[in-house]
């Protein structure tokens, strides 16, 4: 019997690119009643320009601030999965700890970066949204694939909706005019890599949603591109006996 089931699973490749990208979204959400879980990549241990901090130092605070920012969301609870920060590779590892992550908490969203987004885009960022899209269709879906799981007990889990943010391919906006403050607060928490600067971000995430929610009936919004996994036909196919 798996007792870990939660409503959404956000995998990110660094503690804050989820409180950057979709904070308002998930405090709107817990507030209405789901159930979040973080899984996070990597530690974070290159994210600052202080030469007197080691990379040992660095990951547990990033740590403890993103555990400190996901308390003021209210979710329910972040996983590290502990790569290097700038390490992340298409490979059979990565893949294999979201899929286990996936099967764990058999999540009806899953939400991570765009892959695809043209031009300067941080190497862990690519290849994060690639893996977990990956691990989600076809891996995850499939018993055969990653079968040692199933010794586990992580039987096979089909997700039925996915939000990439970061995308030059919005189709989808969602309200976050009640909570962009919980995600500024969220985001204030990550002290080693905002520093002083949340008044600047303030102003210049609010334009972001003020620019997202153009033509919508709410102020601000955070821009997806949305798939609905279950109208896709190569994903349901395997519910055929």
């Amino acid at each position: 019997m798996n007792n870990a089931k939660a409503d959404v699973l956000v995998i990110m490749p660094h503690p804050d690119d989820a409180e950057f990208g979709c904070a308002g979204t998930m405090a709107r959400w817990v507030k209405q009643g789901k159930s979040v879980v973080y899984v996070i990549l990597t530690n974070g241990d290159k994210g600052t320009s202080d030469r007197q901090i080691t990379p040992q130092q660095l990951a547990s605070i990033r740590q403890v601030e993103q555990r400190e920012a996901a308390q003021v969301l209210g979710v329910r609870e972040v996983v590290y999965l502990g790569y290097a920060d700038q390490g992340l590779e298409d490979s059979f590892e990565l893949r294999r700890d979201i899929v286990r992550q996936i099967r764990l908490y058999c999540p009806d969203i899953v939400i991570t970066l765009d892959p695809y987004r043209r031009y300067v885009w941080h190497r862990d960022h690519r290849i994060a949204g690639q893996v977990v899209l990956d691990a989600v269709f076809p891996y995850a879906r499939d018993h055969l694939a990653y079968p040692d799981m199933l010794t586990e007990g992580l039987e096979p889990h089909k997700v039925k909706e996915m939000y990439f943010t970061a995308s030059e391919d919005v189709n989808c906006c969602i309200d976050i005019t009640d909570t962009f403050d919980l995600k500024m607060q969220a985001l204030a928490c990550h002290k080693s890599q905002v520093g002083d600067r949340i008044p600047e971000l303030r102003e210049g995430l609010k334009k972001r949603a003020q620019d997202a929610a153009e033509d919508q009936p709410f102020s601000l919004a955070e821009p997806f591109h949305y798939i609905d996994l279950e109208m896709l036909g190569p994903y349901r196919k395997q519910d055929k006996k």
